[in-house]
């Protein structure tokens, strides 16, 4: 109430401040255990965010006037209401209770509540503390990223609630699930690796609501490595395809070439297929030209790779390009000759 208000209506401004001197009892003083049984709040009220909260208050018939105070501020005296938000009714006046109730508690009604009552020209008061319980909401957190493979990133992850909510990372891609426990709400990646790629997930939990999740992607982008590119036999007039598998992110661009010269799609008789990892080179009809080592190049804006892959006729030799062993078990065979020429003399 202002000024304005007191103007004109002195008498309710006296009112108020009797009720103020009447009730009110300075911040940290205590109840004395010997002044009565009476008034008697009850225990701390624990309520969550958007419930309603009842306050209660024993009184007996020895009580003349009665109030319910937030602080400073008269919510209730007797059956007026003083207080101007709506949330706040009263439930009971009655000879052995005295009880009020406010709707949709939010943060700043916590605190301590007074009641206080007037008897035998003696004021008296008992105390309860509104305790309001938040769910867990995460309130902001790193948007999806792309970094190289190893760089150092940080995920953030800022959650709210009361009581203070953990904050839980986990990392759901690949076959191990691994788990990261943050409590200052930041998960560092050091040096990440191409398995660290994906997606990661924020979870806050106070044990007041279920947990608020939320999810980060992470893309690691990596070099191409070619992974599968296997010699290949096909016989004069039949078709011949060779394959040439490449992991990279981005994913990889490909191209063909035999010896110096690159092939181009639908020259020659050839066709050239390339989607995500896998490029083809298909030979419809092959003939005697066709025989002879092709290269596939892989790459992508983080660098290249190449695999030589021989398309060989019938009744040729192949092992996947293996002539170190082939050597080898040629110089074993010449070395047992020799022993044996020795061991004649």
């Amino acid at each position: 109430m202002g000024v304005g208000g007191c103007l004109a209506l002195p008498w309710r401004c006296l009112v108020v401040l009797c009720l103020r001197l009447l009730f009110l009892v300075p911040a940290g003083v205590p109840v004395r255990s010997g002044d009565a049984t009476f008034p008697k709040a009850m225990d701390n009220v624990t309520v969550r965010q958007g419930e309603s909260a009842t306050l209660r208050c024993t009184v007996d018939e020895r009580v003349t006037r009665v109030a319910w105070l937030n602080r400073s501020t008269i919510l209730y005296a007797g059956n007026d209401k003083w207080s101007i938000d709506n949330r706040v009714v009263i439930l009971s006046n009655t000879k052995t209770q005295y009880s009020i109730k406010i709707h949709n508690v939010d943060i700043y009604d916590e605190g301590p509540y007074t009641c206080s009552v007037q008897t035998d020209n003696h004021p008296k008061t008992s105390r309860v503390h509104l305790i309001v319980q938040v769910p867990p909401q995460i309130v902001n957190i790193s948007s999806d990223i792309t970094v190289n493979e190893g760089s150092s990133v940080t995920l953030m992850c800022l959650a709210f609630g009361r009581p203070e909510p953990t904050v839980t990372w986990r990392h759901l891609s690949g076959k191990v699930r691994q788990t990261f426990v943050s409590e200052d709400e930041y998960l560092e990646i050091t040096g990440i690796t191409r398995e660290q790629s994906g997606e990661y997930e924020c979870s806050a939990v106070n044990d007041v609501a279920v947990p608020d999740v939320r999810k980060v992607k992470v893309t690691v982008n990596y070099p191409p490595y070619i992974s599968n590119a296997k010699n290949t036999g096909a016989s004069v007039g039949q078709k011949g395809i060779l394959q040439c598998e490449a992991s990279a992110v981005p994913v990889a661009e490909f191209q063909w070439f035999k010896e110096d010269t690159r092939l181009a799609n639908g020259l020659e008789g050839v066709r050239i297929e390339s989607k995500g990892r896998l490029s083809t080179l298909t030979f419809f009809n092959v003939s005697e030209k066709d025989y002879g080592n092709y290269t596939c190049v892989a790459t992508n804006q983080l660098g290249n790779t190449n695999a030589s892959i021989i398309l060989y006729g019938p009744g040729a030799v192949h092992d996947g390009g293996n002539a170190a062993s082939r050597v080898a078990a040629g110089l074993c065979l010449w070395a047992t000759l020799l022993a044996r020429l020795l061991l004649d003399f």
